[in-house]
């Protein structure tokens, strides 16, 4: 599901090959590592509802560079994630709050109630 679902917001030519590019990178890192990206990913793919295929992307490039850089200087996964993985997830999350649908949503809440504050 997670495959189809980034399948269908990566749809533009250059987003795919960006795409390629990171999952090369991530297949590239140690196993650990790789473990632990994959579980970061699968986890900010579902609770961080980005809806904006470049900021998914640049979220993603940007853990890679971090799993990368920490890979080579033999920094241990916990030294990463601390001992709350979900809480590292969530922080990671909140540099990338553009991207998520429920800002949308929002927005689109505040103009009905103007709207009807308006007709009223």
């Amino acid at each position: 599901m997670t495959a189809k679902w980034i399948g269908q917001v990566i749809g533009v030519s250059e987003d795919k090959k960006r795409w390629r590019k990171y999952k090369a990178r991530k297949a590239q890192l140690p196993p650990g590592y790789r473990t632990a990206i994959e579980g970061l990913e699968r986890y900010i793919t579902y609770a961080g509802t980005i809806a904006k295929s470049d900021v998914f992307l640049q979220m993603v490039e940007d853990l890679a560079d971090l799993f990368e850089g920490a890979a080579a200087d033999g920094t241990p996964i916990r030294g990463i994630v601390g001992e709350d993985p979900v809480e590292f997830a969530e922080d990671f999350l909140r540099n990338y709050t553009d991207g998520q649908w429920i800002n949308k949503e929002r927005r689109r809440l505040n103009e009905a109630i103007d709207q009807a504050a308006e007709e009223a």
